[in-house]
């Protein structure tokens, strides 16, 4: 029987939650760098960060990572609701994704295509295992920041091009693996059950349990259930009708 609360929280071990961080940084950087000021029309710098594609975008890369932190806490008790929350992050990073691809547009350009050399160098980063001990939030902000160096020659660069073109590629990949998580959020729900449904369970057999907690049968020895008669309640032997052995209550 499965216990009743599954394991919850273990978000920071996850590769997606280490790609959702470096795209959270990563946007924030881009719409500061990038965003602030018009390349094309003008050589004077205005900083607007409530300007709307800048709000739009990092708020976007913001519920991508936030709602895979949200959907891991909630695991323990609800995993319909971590699915729900992870198709947000899913979601979010989706729209993310079509802002820098229209940036690139935007710009008389195209995304790299998957089969250009830049995109298949990108696509073949391996990102490392997270070798976490008792310092989670420290050691995973310096895991992120250390998988964030293998992408550094393209999220560096001069270019905002290429900058968002490399995004494009860690965005793709994160939403990747999102959605095989999403698929086995709903194998687990098919195996164990929500929660709501091991609650009853756990309580069936708890009162199960409190049934057969009775006497002993004088007659046989086997423990006893409380039954009911239009006499009253009684004990009652657990193994009737073979044994028929009463007490009463």
């Amino acid at each position: 029987m499965p216990e009743l609360f599954d394991k919850h929280g273990g978000f920071r071990r996850l590769h997606t939650f280490t790609l959702a961080t470096i795209v959270q940084l990563e946007t924030l950087h881009f719409c500061r760098r990038f965003l602030t000021f018009d390349h094309r029309e003008t050589d004077t710098k205005f900083y607007d960060p409530k300007g709307r594609q800048y709000d739009q975008m990092t708020q976007a890369a913001r519920s991508g990572r936030q709602n895979i932190i949200e959907g891991s806490e909630r695991s323990s008790t609800s995993k319909d609701t971590e699915m729900k929350l992870t198709d947000v992050a899913c979601a979010s990073l989706s729209e993310l994704r079509g802002d820098y691809e229209i940036f690139i547009l935007d710009r008389g350009q195209l995304p790299w295509s998957v089969h250009s050399a830049e995109a298949r160098t990108v696509n073949a980063i391996s990102l490392d295992a997270a070798p976490f001990t008792d310092d989670m939030v420290h050691e995973s902000a310096k895991h992120a920041l250390e998988q964030r160096k293998k992408y550094a020659r393209w999220l560096d660069a001069e270019d905002p091009v290429v900058v968002a073109n490399a995004m494009l590629l860690i965005i793709g990949r994160a939403l990747n693996m999102l959605k095989s998580q999403i698929e086995a959020q709903g194998k687990a729900f098919e195996e164990t059950g929500g929660f709501s449904e091991r609650l009853m369970t756990k309580r069936l057999e708890a009162r199960e349990s409190q049934k057969n907690t009775g006497p002993e049968c004088p007659v046989c020895s086997k423990p006893m259930r409380q039954r009911k008669s239009a006499k009253g309640d009684f004990w009652g032997c657990s193994s009737y009708p073979e044994c028929k052995g009463t007490r009463p209550v």
